[in-house]
Protein backbone atom coordinates (compact mmCIF):
# COMPACT_ATOMS: atom_id res chain seq x y z
CA UNK A 1 0.00 0.00 0.00
CA UNK A 2 1.27 3.48 -0.99
CA UNK A 3 1.66 5.42 2.14
CA UNK A 4 -1.15 8.34 1.59
CA UNK A 5 0.68 11.19 3.89
CA UNK A 6 -2.37 11.50 5.87
CA UNK A 7 -1.90 11.22 9.76
CA UNK A 8 -4.56 11.42 12.43
CA UNK A 9 -4.45 12.45 15.90
CA UNK A 10 -6.88 12.37 19.03
CA UNK A 11 -5.85 14.31 21.99
CA UNK A 12 -7.14 14.91 25.24
CA UNK A 13 -7.23 17.74 28.44
CA UNK A 14 -8.97 18.12 31.69
CA UNK A 15 -8.28 20.16 34.67
CA UNK A 16 -10.16 20.63 37.78
CA UNK A 17 -11.75 24.14 38.94
CA UNK A 18 -10.00 25.64 41.61
CA UNK A 19 -12.60 26.52 44.67
CA UNK A 20 -12.60 29.88 44.50
CA UNK A 21 -12.45 32.66 41.26
CA UNK A 22 -8.86 34.01 41.09
CA UNK A 23 -8.68 36.94 39.39
CA UNK A 24 -5.24 36.95 37.91
CA UNK A 25 -6.57 33.59 36.59
CA UNK A 26 -9.59 33.81 35.03
CA UNK A 27 -11.12 30.88 32.47
CA UNK A 28 -9.40 30.50 29.11
CA UNK A 29 -10.65 28.17 26.32
CA UNK A 30 -9.29 28.46 22.87
CA UNK A 31 -7.63 31.51 23.64
CA UNK A 32 -10.54 33.49 24.62
CA UNK A 33 -11.16 34.81 28.10
CA UNK A 34 -14.75 33.77 29.28
CA UNK A 35 -16.54 36.33 31.50
CA UNK A 36 -17.72 33.45 33.88
CA UNK A 37 -16.49 33.49 37.31
CA UNK A 38 -14.30 30.15 36.99
CA UNK A 39 -10.98 29.48 37.55
CA UNK A 40 -9.10 25.97 36.52
CA UNK A 41 -5.80 24.46 38.69
CA UNK A 42 -3.11 24.48 35.75
CA UNK A 43 0.95 25.14 35.87
CA UNK A 44 0.21 27.03 32.94
CA UNK A 45 -3.36 29.25 31.88
CA UNK A 46 -4.96 25.70 32.30
CA UNK A 47 -6.87 26.26 28.09
CA UNK A 48 -7.69 22.41 27.95
CA UNK A 49 -8.91 23.31 24.21
CA UNK A 50 -5.87 24.03 23.13
CA UNK A 51 -3.69 21.44 25.07
CA UNK A 52 -5.95 18.53 23.58
CA UNK A 53 -5.38 20.37 20.32
CA UNK A 54 -1.48 20.35 20.69
CA UNK A 55 -1.46 16.67 22.41
CA UNK A 56 -3.35 15.70 19.15
CA UNK A 57 -0.80 17.42 16.41
CA UNK A 58 1.56 15.91 18.39
CA UNK A 59 0.22 12.87 18.33
CA UNK A 60 -0.40 12.96 14.56
CA UNK A 61 2.69 13.77 14.16
CA UNK A 62 4.36 10.28 16.52
CA UNK A 63 6.08 13.52 18.36
CA UNK A 64 5.32 12.63 21.98
CA UNK A 65 2.79 14.08 24.04
CA UNK A 66 2.25 18.09 25.67
CA UNK A 67 3.73 17.24 28.58
CA UNK A 68 7.36 16.24 27.34
CA UNK A 69 7.71 19.52 25.36
CA UNK A 70 6.30 21.85 28.05
CA UNK A 71 7.11 20.21 31.24
CA UNK A 72 4.80 21.30 34.22
CA UNK A 73 7.84 20.49 36.00
CA UNK A 74 9.63 23.51 33.90
CA UNK A 75 9.02 27.24 35.34
CA UNK A 76 9.33 28.67 32.37
CA UNK A 77 5.88 27.55 31.38
CA UNK A 78 4.54 28.98 34.54
CA UNK A 79 1.00 30.51 33.86
CA UNK A 80 2.16 30.31 30.02
CA UNK A 81 -0.22 31.18 27.15
CA UNK A 82 -1.49 28.16 25.42
CA UNK A 83 -1.84 29.81 22.38
CA UNK A 84 2.17 30.16 22.57
CA UNK A 85 2.59 26.45 23.33
CA UNK A 86 -0.09 25.65 20.54
CA UNK A 87 2.57 27.82 17.86
CA UNK A 88 5.03 26.00 19.26
CA UNK A 89 3.73 22.56 18.13
CA UNK A 90 2.63 24.00 14.92
CA UNK A 91 6.04 25.42 14.32
CA UNK A 92 7.48 22.13 15.03
CA UNK A 93 4.95 20.02 12.75
CA UNK A 94 5.47 22.01 9.93
CA UNK A 95 9.76 21.40 10.39
CA UNK A 96 8.72 17.80 9.68
CA UNK A 97 7.05 18.83 6.88
CA UNK A 98 3.62 18.32 8.42
CA UNK A 99 0.44 20.59 7.25
CA UNK A 100 -3.35 20.96 9.76
CA UNK A 101 -5.69 19.62 7.38
CA UNK A 102 -9.01 20.41 10.01
CA UNK A 103 -10.00 19.45 13.82
CA UNK A 104 -12.47 18.72 15.47
CA UNK A 105 -12.50 19.16 19.45
CA UNK A 106 -15.64 18.22 22.00
CA UNK A 107 -15.32 20.11 24.94
CA UNK A 108 -16.97 17.97 27.86
CA UNK A 109 -18.24 20.57 30.82
CA UNK A 110 -21.06 21.04 33.04
CA UNK A 111 -20.47 24.26 33.14
CA UNK A 112 -20.00 27.03 31.53
CA UNK A 113 -22.28 26.79 29.39
CA UNK A 114 -20.56 27.34 26.04
CA UNK A 115 -22.97 28.08 23.15
CA UNK A 116 -22.18 31.66 23.51
CA UNK A 117 -18.51 31.56 23.32
CA UNK A 118 -18.60 29.03 20.45
CA UNK A 119 -18.22 31.30 17.32
CA UNK A 120 -15.46 33.50 19.12
CA UNK A 121 -14.05 30.35 20.30
CA UNK A 122 -13.95 28.90 16.47
CA UNK A 123 -12.62 31.96 14.95
CA UNK A 124 -9.75 32.17 17.40
CA UNK A 125 -8.98 28.86 16.80
CA UNK A 126 -8.72 29.70 12.73
CA UNK A 127 -6.50 32.74 13.22
CA UNK A 128 -4.52 30.69 15.44
CA UNK A 129 -3.80 27.88 13.56
CA UNK A 130 -4.31 29.49 10.51
CA UNK A 131 -7.19 27.29 9.02
CA UNK A 132 -10.00 28.17 7.12
CA UNK A 133 -13.09 28.58 9.23
CA UNK A 134 -14.81 25.48 7.76
CA UNK A 135 -11.60 23.66 8.77
CA UNK A 136 -12.65 24.17 12.25
CA UNK A 137 -14.85 22.60 14.63
CA UNK A 138 -16.08 22.61 17.93
CA UNK A 139 -18.94 21.19 20.08
CA UNK A 140 -19.76 20.81 23.95
CA UNK A 141 -21.29 18.43 25.71
CA UNK A 142 -22.34 17.86 29.62
CA UNK A 143 -22.07 14.71 31.46
CA UNK A 144 -25.91 14.70 32.19
CA UNK A 145 -24.43 15.95 35.92
CA UNK A 146 -22.42 12.29 35.71
CA UNK A 147 -19.17 12.25 37.04
CA UNK A 148 -16.84 14.78 38.30
CA UNK A 149 -17.57 16.83 35.30
CA UNK A 150 -21.19 16.34 36.03
CA UNK A 151 -20.45 17.79 39.67
CA UNK A 152 -19.24 20.69 38.15
CA UNK A 153 -15.16 19.99 39.67
CA UNK A 154 -13.84 20.45 36.23
CA UNK A 155 -13.75 20.32 32.31
CA UNK A 156 -12.51 18.33 29.50
CA UNK A 157 -11.34 18.10 26.12
CA UNK A 158 -11.08 15.67 23.05
CA UNK A 159 -10.06 17.14 19.69
CA UNK A 160 -8.83 14.79 16.99
CA UNK A 161 -6.71 16.21 13.78
CA UNK A 162 -5.83 15.59 10.59
CA UNK A 163 -2.55 16.08 9.14
CA UNK A 164 -1.11 15.92 5.64
CA UNK A 165 2.60 15.29 5.01
CA UNK A 166 4.07 17.30 2.77
CA UNK A 167 7.14 15.47 1.53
Amino acid sequence: MTDPGLRIGHGFDVHRFATEYDNSKPLVLAGCKLTDKLSLEAHSDGDVILHALCDALLGAAALGDIGEHFPDTDENYAGADSAELLRQVLALLGAQDFQLVNFDITVVAQQPRLAQYRQAMRERLAEVTGLALERVNLKATTTEKLGYIGRGEGIACHAVVLLAAQG
